[in-house]
């Protein structure tokens, strides 16, 4: 066996030690939220925001995800 076959299966035991489960790495790239560019972005995106329409999503938010109190002691 190669040094780097040697090297993953050491590194795929000790990944299934730690959870018990067969796991595997990923990796992802994402935006850098630092940068000037993603910046912009992100306050263009929030600027062109309908106030009207997230207040309709949060007030959906918040009543599917409300407990529902009625057939319990919790208040």
């Amino acid at each position: 066996m190669s040094t780097a076959g040697k090297k993953n299966a050491m590194q795929d035991a000790v990944r299934d030690a730690r959870t018990g489960l067969p796991m595997r790495e990923v990796r992802l790239l994402v935006p850098d939220v630092r940068h000037p560019d993603v910046i912009a972005r992100t306050k263009a995106a929030i600027a062109a925001l309908d106030p009207e329409d997230e207040l309709e999503s949060m007030l959906w938010i918040e009543a599917v995800t409300a407990p529902d109190h009625e057939d319990s002691d919790v208040e």
